[in-house]
């Protein structure tokens, strides 16, 4: 018998998680610089976690992703969504739950999405004059 049951957020929270974990060590692994993880669960509906990272050349770039993918692929986690391979500048891994941008240094200074990301919450309510 086959029950197909509805995804408990929890399940969903834990697979996101799961993905994160080998992510992260997929991308130290390729010895991947400045890391930065960003929660975006409940902020976004692209996924739970932005990971952003620096690659030191287009060849190192290109190696991070290679090996991110083939180590995701390895894990079961499926074929990621994968843009901007041709020229290595940025290149952005969705795999559903977590979307990776990789960047060479100067590409991540001029987009700084981290800053675009770490905003400040604004709260909701009467606006002061």
């Amino acid at each position: 018998m086959v029950s197909i049951l509805p995804q408990s957020s929890e399940r969903g929270a834990d697979a996101a998680a799961r993905a994160l974990e080998l992510i992260l060590n997929s991308l130290e692994d390729s010895k991947a610089e400045d890391i930065v993880t960003i929660n975006i669960a409940g902020n976004s509906a692209l996924g739970d976690y932005m990971v952003v990272v620096t690659g030191r050349s287009s060849r190192h770039v290109m190696a991070i992703c290679d090996h991110l993918v083939t180590d995701l692929k390895d894990e079961g986690l499926g074929s990621p969504r994968v843009e901007g391979q041709e020229s290595g500048d940025w290149v952005l891994i969705d795999t559903g739950d977590v979307i990776v941008h990789v960047f060479r240094p100067e590409i991540r200074e001029f987009y700084n999405i981290e800053k675009m990301w770490a905003a400040p919450e604004i709260e909701e309510g009467p606006l002061l004059h």
